[in-house]
C-alpha cells in the first residue's frame, strides 16, 4: 500500500507535467500538418462556385418555359412533369449522397455533381425531344441533388471553427444564383439572338468553372467529422421505425415537403402566370429573381428569431399568411400588383430555412437530428414531387391559372397546419 501510495502521486504529477506540453504540441503539429491557407481560401471559392450552380438549372428553366414547351412541343401536363423532376431527383439521388462521399471522399462526389450539372445543361437544349430533355435536365438535378447534401459536410471538414460564416456564405451563394438564373435568362437569351437554347446552355458554363476548384480534392477521402459509422451504430438502439411514431417528426416531414412544393411550383411556373397575364418576359424573369432574392437577408434573420422561441408556430403562421395574400393577388391582380405578390411570395417561400432550423431543434441528440433531418427531407420531396405536376394539369385543362392558383393557396392551410405541429416545444426521444 505505501508503495502505491507513493507510485500514484508521482505517476499523477507525471501526467499532469506531461499535459501541458502536450496540449501545446498537439496545434502545433496540426497546425504544421493541416492544410495550407491557400487551400482553405480555394475550397472556399469552390464552395461559393458550387453555391451558385444549385439552382439555377430550375429557374432558368422557369424564365423560359413557354419557349420550351413551344419548341419541344410540350402540353402543359409534360410541363407539369418537368417542373416535379427537381424534388423527384432531391429524394432519389440525395439519399445516395452519404454513401457515394464514404466511398469516394465528399469532394470527389461534388467535383462530379458539378461536371453532371455542366454536361446536363450543355446537352438538354440540343437533345431535341421531351423524353431526352428531361433525362438530361435528371442527370444535372442528380449533380445538384448530390452537391447539395454534401455542402454541410465539406464544411464540418475544412471550416470545423467557421461553420455558421461557412453556411452563410454558401446559402447567400445559393440564394443569389438563383436569382440571377431568374433575371438574367431571359435578356441573355435576347443578347445571344433570342433562342432559348442559347439562353439555357449558357449556365453550363458557370457549372464547368466551378468543376476546377474541386480537382484538387478529388483524391482527399478523409471522412467527414461526426463519423457517420458510430451514428449508424447508435441508430441501432433506436430503430428507424420508431421516428414513424413521432408526431411531430410527421408534421415536420409535411411542413417541409408542402414548402417544397410551393417553392417548385413557384421556380417553374411564377414566370408563366405573369406572362399570361400581360407582363413581359424580362420582367416576368426579374419578378421570380425578387422573390427568390428574398430568401438571402431572411435566411439569416429567420433561424435566429426561430431559435429564441420556444414554439415557432407563430412564424409558420406569418409565413403562411404572406403566401395565401400573395396568391390571392395572383388570382385577383397578377399584372397590377405583380411587384407586391412577389415580394409576398418570396416571405413565404423562406419556410425552407424555418424547417431547417427546425430539424435542429426538435431532436435532443446528434444522432437524433440526423435521423430526423433524413425523415423530415426525404420525405417531404417525396411529398411534393405531384404539386407541380398538378398544377400543370389543372392549366392544361382548364385553360387558365385559376383552379392553380386556387391550388397553390389551399395547401398553405395545411402547411400551416403542419408547420404549427412542427413547430411545438418537443423532440422527436420524447415521442418516441
Amino acid at each position: 500500500m505505501p508503495d502505491d501510495e507513493t507510485q500514484t502521486p508521482t505517476l499523477n504529477r507525471e501526467a499532469i507535467a506531461r499535459t501541458p506540453h502536450d496540449t501545446r504540441a498537439q496545434p502545433l503539429s496540426g497546425a504544421a500538418e493541416g492544410p495550407s491557407p491557400w487551400l482553405l481560401r480555394l475550397i472556399a471559392v469552390g464552395l461559393v462556385l458550387a453555391a451558385l450552380n444549385l439552382r439555377p438549372a430550375i429557374t432558368s428553366l422557369g424564365a423560359l418555359l413557354e419557349e420550351v414547351r413551344d419548341g419541344l412541343h410540350m402540353s402543359g401536363s409534360v410541363a407539369g412533369v418537368l417542373t416535379s423532376v427537381p424534388p423527384l431527383c432531391f429524394a432519389v439521388f440525395g439519399v445516395m449522397a452519404p454513401r457515394l462521399a464514404r466511398r469516394f471522399g465528399a469532394g470527389a462526389v461534388v467535383c462530379a455533381g458539378m461536371a453532371a450539372i455542366a454536361v446536363g445543361l450543355v446537352v438538354r437544349p440540343y437533345i431535341g425531344s421531351t423524353a431526352g430533355f428531361l433525362a438530361a435536365s435528371a442527370l444535372a438535378l442528380m449533380g445538384i441533388a448530390v452537391s447539395n447534401i454534401l455542402m454541410p459536410v465539406i464544411v464540418k471538414r475544412w471550416f470545423p471553427d467557421r461553420v455558421g460564416t461557412m453556411t452563410g456564405l454558401y446559402s447567400m451563394a445559393l440564394a443569389l444564383g438563383t436569382a440571377l438564373a431568374a433575371a438574367l435568362t431571359v435578356p441573355v437569351t435576347g443578347a445571344l439572338g433570342g433562342n432559348w437554347q442559347t439562353g439555357l446552355v449558357v449556365w453550363a458554363v458557370l457549372a464547368a468553372v466551378a468543376v476546377l476548384p474541386w480537382i484538387v480534392l478529388v483524391r482527399d477521402r478523409t471522412p467527414a467529422p461526426g463519423q457517420p459509422a458510430p451514428v449508424a451504430a447508435n441508430a441501432t438502439e433506436a430503430p428507424a421505425l420508431k421516428i414513424t411514431r413521432s408526431r411531430t417528426a410527421w408534421g415536420l416531414a409535411c411542413f417541409f415537403g408542402l414548402q417544397a412544393t410551393a417553392a417548385y411550383i413557384t421556380m417553374g411556373w411564377m414566370p408563366q402566370i405573369f406572362r399570361d397575364a400581360g407582363v413581359s418576359a424580362g420582367t416576368a424573369g426579374l419578378l421570380l429573381a425578387v422573390t427568390m432574392a428574398m430568401g438571402v437577408p431572411l435566411a439569416f434573420v429567420i433561424p435566429r428569431v426561430a431559435s429564441r422561441l420556444k414554439n415557432q408556430g407563430p412564424i409558420v403562421v406569418v409565413l403562411g399568411l404572406c403566401g395565401l395574400i400573395g396568391y390571392s393577388g395572383l388570382y385577383l391582380a397578377p399584372a397590377a400588383g405583380a411587384w407586391a405578390w412577389a415580394l409576398l411570395l418570396g416571405v413565404a417561400n423562406c419556410a425552407f430555412p424555418l424547417a431547417l432550423t427546425m430539424i435542429g431543434m426538435r431532436a435532443r441528440s446528434g444522432a437524433g437530428v440526423v435521423r430526423l433531418s433524413a425523415f423530415a427531407q426525404s420525405t417531404g420531396y417525396l411529398l411534393s414531387i405531384p404539386g407541380p405536376l398538378l398544377v400543370g394539369v389543372l392549366y392544361q385543362h382548364s385553360g387558365g391559372w385559376g383552379l392553380p392558383i386556387a391550388l397553390m393557396a389551399g395547401l398553405m392551410i395545411p402547411q400551416m397546419v403542419a408547420g404549427i405541429l412542427a413547430g411545438r416545444d418537443r423532440t422527436i426521444e420524447d415521442e418516441c
